[in-house]
């Protein structure tokens, strides 16, 4: 006979029907069980990646993304222990339905209802409904990120907020860097995500998968299973099924050596970034908001930096552009001809050339 205490161990409550998860009034823990939490190694992991990259400070107003999935759910958790303590002034729940599964409504009522036991406040849409105009570009994830992107941003200025929360966690940042050096990448796209850019911060960025998992099923809080993160349709999934397992069974030490290298590749990146920008300070005169470039001394750079500062010009002035290699190699072909004064490589802009220096003219200031 199968022990019957064996059996509901094995019964996880990702096992659970959507039905049955929202009917359960277990979550969020009691509070016993959330001073249990707050004393976990884990948290105070967190705690110290949050402070050294200062993501929250005191007061903040956060707005939160929450799919109801376990990584979410779990960022949900710590934040709500913050504002419970007083470190955060506000927090938002903000759920987007993207429509893509018949019975996706069904995360919506689990993210009100948990929302409500967590007592915050709640905004959800469909993406439908979005005033928007996205175009699809042949990837269902990158069309998928720009409208999160909209909504968390719009749900952000409705409340004032400071700040918006993602739970990105320590595989995901694994998985981005493999993708992008699949897809080709430059040093600044392996470096993977950051803990905080512009708005937004990820607070589990160097937490482990496995150990929110752990922590959601030993402190019976509740969360679902999207279906499309398993569906191998997608090179995120593929590579979080495959790659990386295999990468952890030829080494045990692969997730901490991963961090460290990463972390490595962040100091190098970082360091660049600022030799760029005191290099373009340095090469460059600013009138009215045009940057000058003097092409004497930023070709006389090496190629590396050359690219570098193209980028951090076009962004400085606020242009559209592919970021590709051919693109950037196509602008410096114009920059060294001599012949050449003006060349139209936007349809929004395009880069003269005069008496060896060179600018930047948008199209609603032509002539």
């Amino acid at each position: 006979m199968i022990d019957q205490k064996e059996e509901r161990k094995k019964t996880s409550v990702s096992d659970l029907s959507l039905e049955t998860k929202i009917n359960i009034k277990r979550y969020p823990p009691s509070p016993r069980l959330q001073r249990k939490g707050l004393r976990t190694g884990m948290t105070k992991q967190i705690n110290t990646f949050v402070e050294k990259n200062n993501l929250i400070p005191k007061g903040s107003s956060i707005v939160i993304g929450l799919s109801g999935g376990p990584d979410s759910v779990f960022l949900l958790n710590y934040l709500a222990t913050l504002k419970k303590e007083g470190s955060i002034k506000n927090l938002i729940v903000a759920h987007l339905d993207h429509e893509w599964r018949e019975d996706s409504d069904k995360d919506e009522k689990f993210c009100r209802e948990i929302a409500k036991k967590y007592d915050v406040p709640v905004v959800a849409q469909k993406l439908s409904d979005l005033a928007i105009s996205l175009k699809f570009e042949g990837s269902k994830e990158e069309l998928g990120r720009n409208a999160r992107r909209h909504f968390l941003e719009s749900v952000k200025k409705e409340y004032d907020a400071d700040l918006i929360a993602l739970a990105h966690h320590a595989q995901d940042q694994q998985e981005t860097f493999f993708i992008r050096l699949i897809r080709g990448t430059s040093l600044s796209g392996l470096t993977a995500m950051k803990p905080k850019h512009g708005c937004y911060i990820r607070p589990l960025l160097e937490i482990n998968k496995k150990d929110i998992v752990d922590f959601l099923e030993k402190n019976d809080i509740l969360y679902l299973i999207d279906p499309s993160n398993i569906s191998e349709d997608f090179l995120r999934n593929r590579i979080r099924k495959h790659v990386i397992p295999a990468l952890q069974k030829c080494d045990d030490r692969f997730d901490v050596k991963f961090q460290k290298t990463l972390h490595r590749l962040q100091k190098t990146e970082s360091f660049l970034e600022n030799l760029t920008k005191e290099t373009f300070e340095n090469i460059s005169t600013e009138n009215k908001g045009v940057f000058y470039i003097n092409l004497k001394q930023m070709l006389n750079l090496n190629i590396v930096l050359i690219y570098r500062i193209l980028v951090y010009w076009l962004c400085k002035q606020k242009v559209k552009f592919p970021v590709s290699e051919g693109f950037l190699d196509e602008t410096i072909k114009f920059l060294k001809q001599p012949g050449s004064k003006e060349h139209q490589l936007h349809e929004t802009w395009k880069m003269i050339k005069k008496k060896g220096v060179a600018h930047i003219q948008k199209a609603d200031s032509y002539i």
